[in-house]
């Protein structure tokens, strides 16, 4: 499982729908994705934590994601 993050571009700037989908394979055995739950719409500022939450490795994923959106 992974954390999808959509880019809002209708509303407020800087915020993004986050998504929690889950990859598996369909009877034919093509990859394919389905959303589990979708976790809502956050700030610019709760990414690392929101990916981080749902990670194997919260620490190297919220270092990881600390600085990519630091830089926006």
């Amino acid at each position: 499982m992974f954390v999808r993050v959509i880019p809002n571009n209708k509303g407020k700037k800087k915020t993004y729908f986050c998504d929690l989908v889950e990859s598996f394979r369909d009877q034919n055995g093509a990859p394919k994705h389905r959303v589990v739950v979708k976790l809502g719409q956050f700030d610019l500022e709760h990414m690392p934590y929101i990916r981080a939450a749902y990670a194997n490795n919260p620490d190297v994923v919220f270092q990881k994601e600390k600085v990519k959106y630091s830089k926006q």
